[in-house]
């Protein structure tokens, strides 16, 4: 059974920074390539950050350049997002989800699995 299990949201202050992890099991971890996604109340879901399998290349979305980096320890089953200077605007659940296509995924139908989410409120 493939589980996703996100971890590291809370409560922060405007300028505060938080790690967020996800970590997997119930697959061949380093196969897969990661993703990480956040919705806010009443609005869509958004791509937030991606690496591929092999940790080469990863790719931030414009909305947080400069401010989150994704890492991922394969021999951990574990992708983290840091994120610093953090907004208020970047208050949503973060979701991490996995899928096995080569290159970087930013569309979240094409991610296989979800973790269950894990609530950021960023407080001005």
């Amino acid at each position: 059974q493939v589980q996703l299990v996100e971890s590291g949201g809370g409560l922060v202050q405007a300028g505060g920074s938080l790690r967020l992890s996800c970590r997997a099991s119930g697959l061949a971890f380093s196969t897969y390539s990661v993703g990480w996604f956040r919705q806010a109340p009443g609005k869509d879901r958004e791509f937030v950050a991606a690496i591929m399998r092999t940790g080469s290349i990863a790719t931030i979305a414009d909305s947080v350049k400069g401010r989150f980096t994704i890492s991922r320890d394969d021999a951990k089953n574990t992708v983290y997002l840091q994120m610093s200077s953090l907004k208020p605007e970047d208050t949503a659940v973060y979701y991490c989800a996995a899928n096995t296509y080569w290159g970087i995924r930013r569309e979240g139908d094409e991610y296989a699995y979800w973790g269950q989410g894990t609530q950021v409120t960023v407080s001005s």
